[in-house]
Order: C-alpha cells, then structure tokens, then sequence
C-alpha cells in the first residue's frame, strides 16, 4: 500500500509538472507573442494605410498641428499605458467622444480609419489607447480585454475631463470589441452611453479553444484548462471568466453588434451569442456579409460608417 502511494504521488508530480509546463507554453504562446512595444508602431503603419488609404499621414499631419497629443497615466495594475487624444474638427459643435480601442497584437495606430471617421465623418473628439503590452503601453502580458476594461474605464474618465462632453461612445475592434463588451457590463459614469463592437468573442474560453483547433488541431482539455490556470497564477484571472456574454448580460446601455460573415479567425457564430446574451436595453446587428475578420469597413466603407451615425443619432435622442 505504501509503495501504491509513492507511485500515485510520483505520478501526479509527474503530470503536474507536465501540465504547468503545456501551460505555460500555451500562456506565453497566446499571450506573450512578438513583436510588440514601440518598435511594432513602425511595423502597422502599412496596416492603417491598407484599411483606409492616407491614414499615416493624416495621423502625421495632426501631430505637426499640435492637435494630436500623446499622454500616460498609470494602469489598473501600476503599470504605464498610453494613449493618443485629438479634439473634433470643430470642438465647439462636437456632439460627443469616442474611445477607440485597437484589437490583439496591433496599437493605437492601426485602427486610424475609425479614429478619421468619428473625427473628420462625426465631428467627436477622440481618445485612441494602447492596450497593455501593445504599442507604448507597459504590461506584463496580453490580457485579451479582461483586464484591459479597467485601463479603458479609466482613459473614459481622462477623455472626460480633457473634452468635457457628456455623450461617449466606446468603439472597439475584435479584442478591442471583447473589451468594450467586458466593459459594458461595469459600474460606469453616466456619461458612457454607447458601445459598438465588431467582431468580438464571446469568451476567451471559446476563442482559445478555436485557435487551439485551427493552429494545433488539439482539444481543449487538457492543454486549455492548463494554460487557464497557469495564466491565473501569473495574472489573476483564468479564461473561463473572462466572458464577454457574462458581462453583456449586465449591460442596459445600447450597443451595435458588427461581425463579417466570412469571419474564421473570431468564427461568426459569436456574433449571435454575443447579441443574445445582452437581455436588456437597446440594441441592433449588422452582418457584413463576404466580410472576413476585422475587415467590415474595409469591405463597406460607406455602409459601416452610416451604420455607425445613424445609431448614435437614435442613442443621442434617447434620453
């Protein structure tokens, strides 16, 4: 018997020593991945220029005007964040702020289509981040939105008080979609009163299981549940809780779901499970149909950006 025990003992060290390190490389596979810091700021400027032509010097153009402003403030978890803000064209007239939040491994440039579009279509000024460990941002790892809803909380409350306007908007892409989901579901300031999210997951849990399919061909236990675990011992949370239908669940303010119907990296099944588990409030789908991911606007320039106005005038009127 005590030889059947040594054995048993021997045999679950074995396998937990096998399991953390699966984890672990898992963890660091998903969310540690390179390149990424300043030195990826030059490698997306091709992106934003292929999303909509001009954006790189449009963006160029702001910042030897002094309009467009680099500013840090220290994270939820002590870490430095960074984020660039830039006032409407008119800043008198502006009818509201947008927060822009960028999706996995790009930063606060690559998305400047929709930074043009609230400022130059919308006439709202702007707050675009950078997500922990993207861009100029500091942080330990990628925290795929979960996290990251606390740092957009707090740039709300700085774009708040740099533009002082009461209509804001939160407007984000794939990771960034997930983590204006995962933020609706907080105790916010009154004056957020919209979110739009295209092409966001509906956890990290299902996204990861995808991703684990199509890059390993492997199932989710017991690799998923391993890596889960490793990632709350380093980082506080395991991929299960951070759900985006969990939090959607919680939101009673109005929200428009985007997602391309040719998407397979964030399949578009997610779509309706997104939609669905937000049981209250206002609400509205687009399905951008031959879409692939993160590619709606690009596809529907002019579609996407009347979707876009045409929900925020009916939220703006809702009072």
């Amino acid at each position: 018997m005590k030889k059947f025990l040594i054995i048993l003992l021997i045999v679950i060290a074995v396998l937990s020593v096998i399991g953390y390190a699966a984890g672990k490389y898992m963890c660091d596979f998903a969310l540690r991945p390179e390149p990424h810091g300043a030195a990826d700021i030059d490698r997306t400027r091709h992106k934003a220029d292929s999303l909509l032509a001009g954006s790189t010097a449009w963006y160029d153009s702001l910042h030897v005007a002094g309009l467009l402003r680099d500013t840090t403030v220290t994270g939820y978890n002590g870490y430095k964040v960074h984020a660039c803000f830039v006032p409407a064209a008119d800043p008198a007239t502006a009818p509201g702020t947008a927060i822009v939040v960028h999706g996995y491994t790009d930063n606060h440039y690559v998305f400047l289509y929709l930074v043009r579009m609230y400022r130059d279509g919308f006439n709202y000024n702007v707050l675009f981040p950078d997500l922990q460990y993207h861009g100029l941002s500091e942080g330990p790892a990628v925290q795929m939105g979960w996290l990251d809803r606390y740092d957009v909380e707090k740039w709300a409350d700085v774009a708040h008080d740099v533009f002082n306007n009461d209509f804001m908007v939160v407007h984000g892409v794939s990771m960034g979609a997930a983590t204006t989901m995962m933020m609706s579901g907080d105790e916010l300031p009154p004056y957020i009163r919209a979110f739009v999210e295209d092409c966001g997951y509906s956890s990290v849990w299902n996204q990861f299981k995808t991703n684990l399919k199509d890059s390993f061909n492997l199932p989710p236990f017991p690799i998923l549940n391993c890596a889960s675990l490793v990632c709350r011992m380093l980082y506080g949370w395991g991929f299960k809780e951070a759900s985006s239908m969990a939090q959607l669940a919680k939101c009673d303010r109005p929200m428009l779901f985007i997602h391309g119907d040719a998407d397979d990296f964030v399949p578009f099944s997610h779509l309706q499970m997104n939609y669905d588990a937000k049981v209250n409030g206002y609400k509205e789908m687009w399905v951008a149909e031959g879409a692939t991911h993160a590619n709606s606007f690009a596809r529907y320039p002019e579609e996407y950006t009347q979707r876009v106005q045409v929900f925020l005038e009916k939220v703006y009127a809702m009072e």
